[in-house]
């Protein structure tokens, strides 16, 4: 396995493509989310709120698994394993919107009627690959 995402998957990262974001409980079972990402070519990066599961267990612990399947073909994916190397909410509300707008066509409301986790600080948690396995 390379640490390298291959350009034959590039795809997967930069369509609307769900990831399954695997991070590791307090009690090392994992626990895995459907989230949405971008990758700027160095990190993939995930957006969030620090209310949620997720965001508690890439603090203390920042090893996490991404898993992405083409959905054009269940035997084409990608699982990229990481470190969580930077939290921040710089950016957040810009890029939740440039997701929304990727992954629902509609900008700034995240795809839905105004939920009350709108309101709440976004933060991105930029992920750096260390083992990535790409197949099909």
């Amino acid at each position: 396995m390379s640490s390298t995402i291959p350009d034959s998957h590039r795809d997967l990262l930069d369509g609307p493509v769900i990831a399954a974001l695997a991070t590791l409980m307090p009690d090392g079972s994992p626990q895995v989310t459907p989230v949405w990402i971008s990758y700027d070519g160095t990190y993939v990066i995930v957006n969030g709120t620090a209310d949620r599961q997720k965001h508690k267990n890439m603090v203390e612990r920042p090893t996490v698994t991404l898993m992405l399947f083409d959905p054009q073909n269940q035997f084409r994916y990608i699982e990229i394993r990481g470190v969580v190397e930077i939290i921040t909410p710089e950016g957040g509300g810009e890029s939740m919107n440039e997701l929304s707008l990727l992954y629902t066509g509609q900008p700034k409301r995240y795809g839905i009627e105004a939920p009350p986790r709108e309101e709440l600080e976004r933060v991105l948690y930029k992920i750096r690959p260390t083992r990535v396995n790409a197949s099909g």
